[in-house]
């Protein structure tokens, strides 16, 4: 049951990401998405880029893992397909896992270009690698998680990337990647620990820090996990009822 279970997995993983993700149109977006924003915040103020580093692969993570997500699983809805991969010996959990995972793919395509970027040019030093690596793995798990769960609550595309963005643009500018989240005001501090995203920024900056605070960043790295486990479960309940 489990091997067939984790089969199935992969052979979903890999269909969507031959079928909708490694395509030259996106591969080249999610190359040029990065170069833009490092761009953009070169010209804002190049003497405090650097600092901002952690925040810009936050960001580039976020916005690879949900923009696909959302397309291909409405998509996907739109169509039957997902139904129909009902019929073949996996869970509807598994199939939602296969999808998060292809979305989580793509996001650290985006990332790594982002990291690479901030490692060459912005004097960027990882000071942890592996916590920096568990941090960006969770990160886009969690992320891609939450596209999955704004998809099967829709059912237009347009209606997902609308939705998503409802989540998106508020985590960019609550989450730390401009301002420390400890400088704003204490009711927004609470709005922004609702967001993953904060967690991510703090993770990154901790990791990327020779004074990090490990049971800071213990927290960043628990509060992601329940995340994730969160808004699977909730896109599978979701999506599990839309199919009664």
């Amino acid at each position: 049951m489990i091997r067939d279970e984790l089969e199935g997995m992969w052979h979903i993983l890999i269909k969507d990401l031959k079928a909708y993700y490694f395509k030259p149109p996106n591969i080249s977006w999610g190359i040029l998405f990065p170069l833009v924003l490092a761009l953009a915040f070169t010209l804002r103020n190049p003497a405090s880029l650097a600092e901002l580093t952690p925040g810009l692969i936050a960001m580039a993570a976020l916005f690879g893992t949900t923009s696909m997500e959302a397309i291909v699983i409405t998509f996907e809805k739109r169509v039957g397909a997902l139904e129909r991969l009902l019929l073949t010996p996996v869970s509807l959990f598994t199939i939602l896992v296969a999808k998060v995972l292809g979305g989580a793919v793509f996001g650290l395509v985006i990332a790594g270009v982002m990291t690479t970027i901030s490692l060459l040019f912005l004097n960027t030093i990882i000071i942890y690698p592996v916590l920096f690596i568990v941090g960006l793995t969770l990160t886009l798990l969690a992320h891609s998680a939450l596209g999955a769960l704004v998809a099967v609550s829709v059912r237009e595309v347009f209606e997902a990337q609308t939705l998503s963005n409802y989540f998106r643009f508020p985590m960019v500018f609550l989450c730390g990647i401009f301002i420390p989240v400890e400088t704003m005001p204490f009711p927004i501090q609470v709005i922004a620990h609702l967001f993953p995203l904060t967690y991510s920024v703090d993770a990154f900056r901790q990791t990327l820090n020779a004074t990090t605070n490990f049971l800071s960043l213990l927290i960043d790295l628990m509060m992601l996990t329940l995340f994730l486990v969160a808004f699977l479960i909730l896109a599978t309940k979701i999506f599990k009822k839309s199919l009664e």
